[in-house]
This record gives structure tokens, sequence and C-alpha cells, in this order.
């Protein structure tokens, strides 16, 4: 599959007309996506689909994903631990538990969160987290919905999913945070901070490691999930995925209120995301 379009050749329509210069010119033609015809996979942090206890969120990020599967995409969803996941780290810390056992604990909620994702799709899904990147792309290759939570200590859900998306091959990687994007700074702690609509994997890896050198700050991505949308060219997408409705616009037209992260060399945009003007 050709990542720099997202489409295989005979999943797409194409047309060529004559420019005024006489050089031909490709038109892509939008058209309905089929099964295959792009891989996604969606980091959905813990605080976005499980902000509190609670059904109704989980239920329409699982909408969404079932609505881009109908429509042909592969989704690989990994799921993050969130705030569920901090009090349970907090509480272990201070009963003396080591580094290596508290993220262990956070696995166990990611995985924990994404038993819930699986409970509200439908019952064509998997069953259970996948445990590594290998069960996961035997779902993939099933046309099963894949879902999946932490993998190993010291690793968090933001790299899993560029692992993922890396392993795969995917034809686009997106981060649903509780925030609008990448920042020039942390947006709580500096009110001049700056949201980028669009940078190089290269500029995501320093604005991140920027952002990691002070002490308190965020970032949405963490460093090395950023390194590996770096060295695999993986087109990324960060946005605020409280509304799972972003996520679907996203992914079907490329539209969204984040920050684009397009690699260098990665090539033209998606072919499903042209327009029906074009």
């Amino acid at each position: 599959m050709d990542r720099q379009d997202g489409l295989d050749t005979d999943s797409r329509l194409e047309g060529c007309v004559t420019m005024p210069s006489g050089q031909l010119a490709t038109l892509k033609i939008a058209t309905p996506l089929h099964r295959g015809s792009m891989k996604v996979v969606v980091s959905i942090g813990g605080s976005v689909l499980v902000p509190e206890p609670g059904a109704d969120r989980v239920a329409e990020h699982a909408a969404v994903i079932e609505d881009l599967i109908d429509e042909g995409c592969r989704i690989g969803a990994v799921i993050g631990g969130g705030g569920v996941a901090r009090e349970y780290i907090s509480a272990a810390r201070n009963l003396g538990a080591n580094e290596i056992e508290l993220d262990q604990l956070g696995i166990d909620v990611t995985r924990l969160n994404a038993r819930l994702l699986i409970a509200a799709l439908s019952e064509e899904s998997v069953t259970a987290p996948a445990l590594d990147y290998e069960e996961a792309s035997e779902a993939l290759r099933r046309d099963d919905i894949c879902v999946m939570g932490g993998v190993a200590p010291a690793q968090t859900t933001d790299a899993v999913g560029a692992a993922l998306a890396e392993y795969i091959d995917a034809d686009l990687l997106v981060y649903a945070t509780s925030v609008p994007g990448v920042y020039s700074a942390d947006p709580n702690e500096d009110d001049d901070a700056t949201k980028y609509d669009e940078l190089s994997a290269t500029e995501l890896v320093d604005a991140i490691a920027g952002l990691e050198m002070n002490a308190g700050a965020s970032a949405p991505v963490d460093l090395l999930a950023a390194k590996i949308i770096q060295r695999s060219g993986m087109r990324t997408i960060v946005l605020d995925g409280t509304d799972p409705d972003r996520i679907a616009r996203a992914v079907r037209h490329g539209e969204h209120g984040g920050t684009d992260i397009v690699p260098e060399g990665v090539g033209a945009e998606p072919t499903y995301w042209a327009s029906d003007e074009q």
C-alpha cells in the first residue's frame, strides 16, 4: 500500500485533464472508501475516553470507530490510562511500589479502559485487548477491530500508538488528546504558548524535547512517540478528541483544529481527503 495516498490503485478514481500549459494534471476524485483502503491507528487518551466512570463517552467513541470501519477503514485503537491510572500509581507509590511496578499498574489500567471500549463495540470485535503488536496485527488481517492498551514498562501508550502504526504500516496516526494540539510551551503554564498548525516530524521532536525539559510541563505526545513518528515517516494528527466526531472528520477529510505532523518526503495528501469539488 502506498502511504502517500492511502488507497490501493484499484480503489480510487483519478482522471487526467490537459492544463493550459499542455501539461497533464491528475484530478483526485472523492469516492466512498473501500474495505482495506486505509489503515488508521487512533490513540485515545484515558482522560478522553473515560474522564470519569461512565458509559456515554465510551459509546460515542465506539460508534465513530464502527462508522469508519463500515466505510472501509481498518482501525487499530490504543487506549491510555488517564486519571484513573494516575490515581492508582500515586497510591501505589505511597505504598512503596518501585517504578517498574508502577508502570505495570498503569498498563493494567490501560487494558481495563481498552476492555470498556471493546464492550461498546459490535460482537464482531475482538474480545480482549491485544497484548503485543503481532497480536494486534493479526486482528487487523482478519478485518477485526484491533484494541490494545499498554505493552511494556517504561513505554507510554503514546509510544505504543506510534509503534503499532509503524508495525502495520498505517496510512494515518491520530492522537485524540484532551488538548487541541501541539504547543510551543505547556498551555496550562504559559498563557503565551502558541499552537502549531503544522510541524515536520523533526520539528515535533524538537518541540516535545523542549517541553519535557521544563519541570512540570506536559505534552500531548511524548518524546519516544515523536522519534518513532520521525523514523517511520508516519503522517500524524494531534487533536482534541473529547468530541469523537473530530476524530471522524480528521480521518475522512483531514479536517481538524489540531496539529498536522507531516514527515519529510511523505508526499501529497491522501487521495481520500480529496473534496467533491476537486
